[in-house]
């Protein structure tokens, strides 16, 4: 057996009156996501563990079957892993956006899109102005970038750029969570008020700025945390003794790092809507044909939630169903050896709110000769109708897997 895990980030979603009363996974004409469905057994899944924030990180995690409490340390060096930059013992890595303020608000999480050659740019001259033997700055991709910290205690309060948007940012700069943490905090903050400084007088805002586009004028650091200790698929699962993973994102990838899975790069791949949807579903194609798991991982449909576009999130779910679920589902169907796929998101990013909540999200599960449950839809409401019902956290990949016999 085959094992393919198709996650469209930040799919679900809620009610929206300019699409009549539906959600975008309702709006959108899907008629591979529905297939799968109706040949299918589907459910709910509960992805965020009872104390924990809805966030990607947690979410894949917690879908992969990690147990939370006993794993979790932060995205900061989940995505240093993918970079290649090792976190060793006394240091905290740190997600850090490069974000838009304006009147002293957050108008986006996102740097107004940057693109990664921009804001490679900008990370290299705050590392040139701002590095040094405590701190250290790297460059991801389009917005994502990563801090490294010395000395750092993780014990403190960063708040998502992503929920706050609109809001002042002085009102939700870093707190310390303990005394001993506030040496970090105010570190932290300093170097966010300086890049504030910094950033708008680089010429690459300056062009944007020319350009009509919103500049990437200061930083945000949040999720902090230490090197995770996380055992492989493998270690766990005897159906998996090799995989991959294909993301554009560094904290998927650097999830697959610990996972034990096989990061492909594809060439295109923005964590943006315009990714290059055939390289990546061509990719894990090639990756099933060698090996026994493939989790492929999209993302513009969380941005699309993030940036409050119901018509975009709409077309971002067709993408992902034309150009990812359509050839995939061609090519196995040809195939000898049975497969198993599933598709879901890993947590919904409503429009209305821009940012993700912990609400229950739809799944998808369908093998090779299997039958269906009587659900036609893949989609929020129609879910609640499948033969699975709502499970969490591990049950799913237990579930996939066929390791919990339902």
């Amino acid at each position: 057996m085959k094992y393919i895990i198709i996650l469209g980030d930040g799919m679900a979603d809620e009610p929206i009156p300019e699409l009549g009363g539906r959600t975008p996974l309702q709006a959108a004409h899907k008629p591979e996501m529905d297939w799968l469905a109706a040949h299918g057994r589907n459910g709910l899944l509960d992805t965020i563990p009872e104390g924990f924030s809805p966030g990607s990180e947690i979410a894949n995690l917690s879908i992969l079957g990690y147990n939370l409490p006993e794993v979790f340390e932060g995205r900061g060096s989940l995505e240093a892993a993918s970079m290649g930059i090792p976190i060793r013992d006394g240091e905290m890595a740190m997600r850090c956006n490069l974000i838009t303020v304006e009147d002293g608000r957050i108008k986006n999480h996102s740097g107004g899109q940057i693109s990664s050659a921009e804001a490679a740019e900008l990370i290299r001259y705050l590392q040139d102005e701002l590095g040094g033997t405590d701190v250290n700055f790297f460059p991801g991709v389009s917005y994502r970038h990563l801090l490294k910290m010395k000395g750092g205690d993780k014990h403190i309060l960063a708040t998502p750029p992503h929920d706050i948007i609109g809001e002042d940012f002085r009102n939700h700069l870093v707190k310390p969570g303990s005394e001993e943490s506030r040496r970090t905090a105010e570190r932290l903050n300093e170097l966010t008020l300086k890049s504030m400084e910094l950033l708008p007088g680089h010429p690459v805002n300056i062009a944007r700025a020319k350009a009509g586009k919103d500049m990437a004028n200061s930083i945000w650091p949040w999720s902090p945390g230490y090197r995770p200790k996380m055992k492989t698929l493998a270690e766990q699962f005897p159906q998996i003794r090799t995989g991959s993973v294909i993301s554009a994102v560094d904290l998927i990838k650097g999830i697959g790092v610990y996972a034990g899975l096989h990061s492909i790069d594809v060439e295109g791949a923005t964590g943006l809507y315009d990714t290059n949807y055939e390289g990546k579903a061509r990719a894990a194609i090639e990756a099933l044909r060698h090996e026994d798991f493939v989790f492929l991982h999209l993302e513009a449909s969380d941005e699309a939630g993030h940036d409050g576009d119901p018509a975009l999130k709409v077309r971002t779910i067709e993408y992902l169903n034309d150009r990812i679920v359509r050839p995939v589902l061609n090519e196995i169907g040809s195939w000898k050896e049975e497969v198993s796929v599933a598709v879901l998101p890993d947590h919904p990013t409503p429009c209305a709110i821009r940012t993700h909540t912990a609400r229950p999200v739809p799944f998808t599960i369908y093998r090779t000769g299997g039958e269906g449950d009587g659900v036609t839809k893949f989609d929020e409401e129609s879910a609640k109708e499948g033969s699975y019902g709502l499970i969490a956290g591990r049950q799913f990949i237990e579930t996939f897997l066929g390791v919990s016999g339902k």
